[in-house]
C-alpha cells in the first residue's frame, strides 16, 4: 500500500514560485481584468485567482489572511483552471 501511494506523488524538483507566499492567497494574485471577469461566472463569494499553476477559485475572506489557502491545491482546481483557459481561448 505504501509503494502505490509513494508511486502517485510527483514532486516537481526545480520549480520555481513566483508568487509571495508556495501555501496562501494574497490580494496581488486576485484577478482584476474586466475581460477576464466578464468571461467567467464566479460563484458567489468567491473570487478568480490565477498562480502559476492556473486559475482557481477562492473564498474572498482567504485572500490575505496569513493561512494556507486549501483551494489552492484542491483535486478539483484542474478541471475548474483548463475549464476557464478554454473558456478564455474560445470567447462566446
Amino acid at each position: 500500500m505504501a509503494r502505490q501511494l509513494a508511486s502517485r506523488v510527483k514532486h516537481d524538483t526545480g520549480s520555481k514560485i513566483t508568487t509571495k507566499t508556495p501555501y496562501g492567497t494574497t490580494s496581488d494574485m486576485v484577478v482584476t481584468d474586466e475581460n477576464i471577469l466578464m468571461a467567467i461566472s464566479t460563484p458567489e463569494g468567491c473570487v478568480l485567482v490565477k498562480d502559476d499553476a492556473g486559475y482557481y477559485f477562492t473564498m474572498a475572506n482567504r485572500v490575505d489572511n496569513n493561512l494556507a489557502d486549501p483551494n489552492r491545491y484542491a483535486e478539483s482546481r484542474r478541471k475548474i483552471s483548463a475549464g476557464i483557459e478554454q473558456e478564455l481561448s474560445n470567447p462566446k
